[in-house]
């Protein structure tokens, strides 16, 4: 379907959305190839025409909605922005079709949202903080705002819970706002699994969960910043409502 490689691909109903992961993009070592971070030393023109290239091919002539990620519970209602460029938030919603709402991560959760009835889709970044402070359910009220009614969730790759390790002072912190994150390394020490975490959230919510799990840590497919600190580039969860006919 797509000349980039993706770690997952759907549609449902008239809702399209992808994870890519870090192939087929021109990016050169150590990013490479399919970087499409905003942040970090790579060439952002490059990186600009790796997102071009994924979004041309994942929905010609689409236009690309997309967010500064500041690790917040802001959420950006696309057709209600007063201005062009990239504000600052960690999710996206919109009902209107034909944009393509971009999350970028490299071990956090990115989490696509549909409900395929009402045509309104979104986006979240969810790390710790945000998983703390809630971002996923405000991306679902705001989806419910917009008419929403049967929203089904996607979580994309992230670090496991068997590799996301945190002082214990942390995860106690964490812990008390969402207990189900709780989690421990495969060395023994505490961790946080953020997977767990906003399945909970959603499930409570009464979103259906799709879980398209792989540890960024744990796959070279993949960027991972725990890996590879400031040499890690950044991969990609889409969505978008095809226009009608």
């Amino acid at each position: 379907m797509y000349h980039w490689r993706t770690t997952f691909a759907s549609a449902r109903g008239p809702v399209d959305l992808a994870f890519t992961d870090r192939y087929g993009g021109a990016s050169v070592a150590p990013y490479d190839e399919l970087n499409l971070a905003v942040v970090g030393e790579d060439d952002p023109e490059v990186c600009a025409a790796n997102l071009r290239l994924v979004v041309a091919d994942f929905a010609p002539g689409a236009t690309i909605a997309d967010m500064s990620q500041v690790h917040g519970s802001t959420v950006d209602v696309v057709e209600r922005r007063t201005s062009a460029g990239r504000p600052e938030a960690d999710a996206l919603v919109t009902a209107e079709p034909d944009r393509v709402l971009v999350v970028r991560v490299a071990d956090c959760l990115p989490v696509l949202l549909a409900d395929a009835s009402s045509g309104v889709v979104g986006a979240a970044h969810a790390g710790r903080a945000g998983l703390a402070t809630g971002v996923v359910p405000a991306a679902v009220a705001r989806m419910r705002d917009l008419g929403a009614t049967d929203i089904h969730a996607w979580l994309g790759p992230r670090i496991c819970g068997a590799c996301y390790e945190v002082p214990e002072s942390l995860q106690a912190e964490v812990g008390a706002l969402a207990p189900e994150a709780l989690a421990t390394t495969s060395w023994g020490t505490p961790s946080l699994d953020i997977g767990a975490g906003v399945h909970a959230q959603l499930a409570a919510l009464g979103v259906g969960v799709v879980d398209v799990a792989t540890c960024t840590r744990e796959s070279g497919d993949l960027y991972s910043y725990r890996r590879d600190g400031v040499r890690a580039g950044r991969f990609a969860g889409l969505v978008r409502r095809r226009p009608s006919d």
